[in-house]
């Protein structure tokens, strides 16, 4: 066994494989570049060497820059985590040249199923049924084109290299293919480092099932039974569970026997994934999707269900250890489920989120994998996924129940997550009963991201209670309201949310007891104050704990998985941005890249016209119009940098246009 291990990734994934080396004795290296200076896995790490800038291409994508990482610390092995390189056959190959051990499979197996298109071709051939769709070499937009009229749309494009939905797109139109088209390759050379898309027939109802397999040198494979994955937003993942309701114990039998038998034809060792798309009403006629040559982000159902580390066995089958594992070894116990927690809107289209972390409480009594600590500054360099929350319990219900019970426990405070989108997903009456597809998510309606009533008094009364003075004797001219003869004297408060107008809120006496009025709602009896750094609310006889943290003059509260960014607007202030609203103003929603422009200052516009295109974490992000108008103000520029909420430009009427250039 080798001693020292460097971890070729960052975030979550890191955290949980230095986990695993600490536990074996192992001396494990951490890379970083200069973003994540500061994250967990460098602290977490026994050595930690800087790789490069921020950009991925010039960090977690350097083989150069991790080869003399290794070099340095006189590591061994490379663990490659998921992502980045980690399906990389140049990258395999480099490590063996430099003499360390690459901790995944060889770099022919990586060759041969990274590269969606042969690996359909190899799997076909050992009848294994595939998804109709193109075949041969890489496509051109010509071929990709005639493959779409042929299959007949809808069609799903994909990049040939990579994973995790990157790249993808559902096509219902022909005469949409040409813009989708251009727009994966960009996300897939971004993502991966390879353009090249095939396209295949889009089965609209269908169930996305996986099989984990482990394979050592010396010839073993077993499987450790499937994951469920189907819940996804954007072709990506987000909920995840072992063993799958809809499998019978047949059919489980089969796609276990035909993973084993993928992974045999293709010389692979170490932990692997085998996936397939089942139709939801005939499971039994499943189609290979693909073979994730890696270890998957869901991996933490299968080692909840089987007791095993699949890390660990990664580690010792890279150091040429026999699996000592027989299929009849392998036993599953009980229910496991995973959600993953995502910087991203859900209400505004998921679309990437970002900022620092304020505070951070995750929960107790289930597993988490977690690559955040307070303090921490997510941006929009690298994939959106924060953490993950794991739950096990006898049956599928407890499962459940204990993940939505953690999911309530969790409060990141600083930048808006899918926490509460979560919840409400599982919560839904199809996926307690596990009626599931990978389209039921976008048939849901996106969730409100209006802020209750409750959260608006909280903030009113966390800003009553830091007005109050303390202190054994109070002057009763000192409290907000002053002192009146007979009732005291309203306190009236502009609070707002981002991207929504401000909404008066009213308070009257002091924070321990109050009187509160929500907008044109009735006067209600209120109190609110500290314990052990939560706002404890009581309004209308409902008491909530609140977690709070400061953000300059923002506020965030959490409560119940949901979180809320809120602060004081003055009455001009929220005029004038009322009134850059009206006028249409285009606001970045995330941080990110502009990487097109397609106005110009003065052109005219239709609502739903594309304005210009806005790369975040590694993903395209289309900007329309949302109103008819002329263009104006226009700030933004291809190549430019922006924060969230950074006005990129002004749509204006045609007679608004008038008046700016002194015209009758």
């Amino acid at each position: 066994m080798f001693h020292t291990v460097l971890v070729a990734n960052r975030g979550e994934i890191a955290v949980r494989v230095i986990r695993t080396l600490r536990a074996m004795g192992l001396r494990s290296v951490a890379v970083y570049s200069d973003a994540d200076a500061g994250a967990r896995h460098v602290r977490d790490a026994d050595v930690a060497v800087r790789i490069g800038p921020p950009t991925a291409a010039a960090s977690y994508l350097s083989i150069d820059a991790i080869l003399d990482a290794a070099a340095r610390t006189g590591a061994q092995a490379v663990h490659p985590g998921y992502g980045f390189l980690s399906e990389n056959a140049a990258f395999a190959r480099a490590c063996a040249c430099a003499g360390l051990i690459f901790v995944g499979p060889p770099a022919a197996a990586i060759e041969a199923m990274g590269d969606k298109i042969r690996a359909k071709s190899m799997v076909a051939a050992a009848g294994i049924p595939v998804i109709p769709g193109s075949d041969g070499g890489a496509c051109d937009d010509d071929a990709l084109a005639a493959a779409a009229d042929v299959l007949g749309y809808p069609v799903l494009l994909k990049p040939s290299a990579g994973g995790g939905g990157k790249g993808m797109r559902v096509v219902r139109r022909a005469q949409d293919l040409p813009e989708a088209i251009a727009s994966a390759r960009r996300e897939a050379r971004g993502a991966f480092g390879d353009g090249a898309l095939l396209v295949e027939q889009f089965i609209a109802t269908a169930r996305h099932i996986e099989i984990q397999v482990l394979a050592d040198a010396h010839g073993a494979v077993v499987h450790l039974g499937e994951r469920e994955c189907s819940l996804q937003r954007r072709h990506q993942k987000i909920i995840e569970e072992s063993p799958s309701v809809l499998l019978d114990a047949a059919t489980r039998a089969r796609m276990g026997q035909y993973a084993v038998a993928v992974a045999q034809a293709v010389g692979y060792t170490g932990a692997g994934t085998v996936e397939f798309i089942v139709p939801a009403d005939t499971p039994d006629h499943f189609f290979f999707l693909e073979m994730n040559t890696r270890l998957q982000v869901e991996h933490p159902v299968t080692e909840l269900v089987t007791g095993l580390d699949l890390v660990a066995y990664q580690l010792r089958i890279a150091a040429g250890e026999r699996l000592g594992l027989r299929q009849d070894d392998v036993a599953a116990a009980g229910h496991a489920m995973q959600a993953r927690i995502y910087a991203e809107d859900p209400a505004n289209g998921f679309l990437p989120t970002g900022g620092r972390v304020l505070q951070l409480r995750e929960p107790a009594g289930v597993r988490v994998d977690s690559g955040l600590r307070v303090g921490d500054t997510v941006g929009t360099d690298y994939d959106p996924l924060l953490a993950k929350v794991i739950a096990h319990g006898p049956d599928r219900e407890t499962a459940l129940r204990r993940l939505d019970a953690a999911l309530a426990q969790t409060s990141i405070l600083g930048l808006g997550t899918n926490v509460a989108f979560l919840r409400g997903l599982l919560a839904d009456a199809d996926v307690q009963a596990g009626k599931l597809d990978t389209g039921l998510v976008e048939r849901r309606k996106p969730p409100s991201a209006d802020v209750p009533e409750d959260a608006l008094a909280a903030a009113a009364l966390r800003a009553l209670l830091a007005l109050e003075p303390t202190g054994p004797v109070v002057d009763p001219f000192a409290l907000p309201g002053g002192w009146r003869i007979g009732e005291p004297a309203w306190t009236r408060w502009q609070v707002q949310a981002s991207g929504e107008g401000p909404v008066e809120v009213r308070t009257r006496g002091r924070a321990t007891s109050a009187e509160v009025v929500v907008g044109d709602g009735a006067p209600t009896r209120a109190s609110a104050w500290w314990d052990d750094g939560d706002l404890i609310v009581t309004v209308g006889q409902i008491t909530r704990r609140y977690s709070c943290a400061a953000d300059g003059v923002a506020v965030w509260f959490g409560r119940d998985g949901h979180s809320w960014e809120l602060h004081e607007q003055q009455p001009l202030d929220a005029a004038r941005r009322s009134e850059q609203g009206a006028a249409g103003a285009v606001r970045a929603p995330m941080p990110g890249t502009i990487i097109a422009v397609d106005v110009a200052e003065g052109q005219q516009v239709s609502a739903g016209a594309r304005l210009l295109v806005l790369e975040a974490m590694k993903m395209e992000h289309v900007l329309t119009a949302p109103v008819d108008g002329v263009v104006r103000e226009l700030r933004a520029r291809p190549g430019a940098t922006v924060e969230r909420d950074t006005m990129l430009l002004v749509l204006v009427s045609a007679p608004d246009r008038r008046e700016a250039h002194g015209t009758q």
